[in-house]
């Protein structure tokens, strides 16, 4: 029996999903871009905010909070359904792509926020893949830095604080 997704409302979660059998399906810039495009579709379709996010060659790292009546599995079941049917149909494939549901966190707290963040951006540095996240173009600090838009939410004046590196040159949030 499987068991049952933590879900709070209001918070955010440290979503991973990972390639069936480890395979490198994302390993290659276009897969990447592909999945990127599901984002902003999805962004479009569904209330929820990326904080950071990272594509690697075999998974993928989100820190998001679903929209007021929004759910999680919801989100997350359309974006890797969508995504599964895109790379299937281009690679003449069937059957699964993801090896199992996503696993989620629920972040609480502070500390809790930082360090999801700060492992999510860095995660193409600790693979060894590039040595300064801005320079990995499908990690939240490349896409800020390549103007990429629909996929990520401004950056709050918290991650601002935190990881200024990341955030640099990115406009302030307006207050509301």
């Amino acid at each position: 029996m499987r068991k049952t997704r933590r879900l709070v409302d209001g918070a955010r979660y440290h979503v991973v999903a990972r390639a069936n059998r480890r395979e490198f399906i994302l390993e290659s810039d276009r897969i990447k871009d592909m999945f990127l495009a599901v984002i902003s579709r999805a962004r479009r379709r569904f209330r929820f905010s990326v904080d950071t996010l990272c594509i690697m060659d075999n998974h993928i790292h989100l820190l998001l909070r679903p929209g007021e009546g929004e759910s999680l599995s919801r989100i997350m079941q359309w974006i890797l359904s969508v995504f599964a049917v895109r790379f299937n149909r281009l690679f003449g494939l069937q059957g699964h792509v993801w090896y199992d549901r996503f696993k989620s966190v629920v972040i609480s707290g502070l500390r809790q926020f930082a360090h999801a963040y700060w492992y999510i951006t860095e995660n193409p540095v600790t693979a060894g893949m590039v040595s300064r996240a801005r320079d990995y173009a499908y990690g939240s600090a490349g896409i800020r830095r390549g103007g990429v838009k629909g996929i990520l939410g401004p950056p709050g004046l918290l991650v601002r604080l935190l990881f200024p590196g990341e955030t640099s040159g990115c406009p302030l949030p307006t207050p509301k």
